[in-house]
């Protein structure tokens, strides 16, 4: 990691994910029923949780609504979540109004061009490998892999090594 997104990243106190595209692959899965469903990374689950514990908090902000989001999102604990907000701007203005935060206190991770005007807003943004191209041209920092796979395990890695923070979640899973 170089020293100018280590700085940005030591600075990040919460995480806002989309989620289609970056939490999820970003297909949208229908049953016979209409019923729509997400699969979901159980490994950026585990980012996810780990970055709570070190004190970053974790938010969404999608512009679908999707009961498999509010469903995960109450397993991982997230409690900032904002869906069917086409208008991302005005939930992060909202998020931060909410929580106290700055926008250089906040690391921002998008794929498609609804996401650009919170990206050029955040302190870190970060797009998956995948994104639009607008996007990556934004980010400061591009993920290896690709929304859905592991994409947001690998920005929770990156922010805990960068708080300095990787080796206490390890030890912490090695001590149970």
């Amino acid at each position: 990691m170089d020293a100018a997104l280590k700085e940005r990243a030591a600075g990040v106190r919460m995480l806002i994910l989309d989620v289609d595209g970056v939490l999820t692959d970003g297909k949208l899965y229908f049953d016979h029923a209409g019923n729509e469903m997400k699969a979901f990374n159980t490994r950026d689950g585990m980012g996810i949780k780990a970055l709570q514990k070190v004190g970053i908090e974790i938010a969404v902000i999608t512009g679908r609504k999707s009961e498999a989001v509010t469903k995960r999102m109450e397993q991982l604990g997230v409690k900032h979540v904002y869906q069917g907000r086409e208008d991302k701007l005005d939930a992060f203005l909202d998020l931060l109004d909410k929580t106290g935060l700055d926008a250089h206190e906040t690391c921002f991770a998008g794929d498609d061009w609804i996401d650009l005007p919170v990206l050029i807003r955040v302190g870190l943004a970060v797009s998956v490998a995948d994104a639009e191209d607008r996007v990556k041209q934004q980010a400061h920092w591009i993920t290896k892999r690709q929304g859905g796979d592991g994409a947001v395990r690998e920005i929770c890695n990156m922010l805990l090594t960068a708080h300095e923070k990787h080796q206490v979640i390890l030890d912490e899973i090695l001590a149970s």
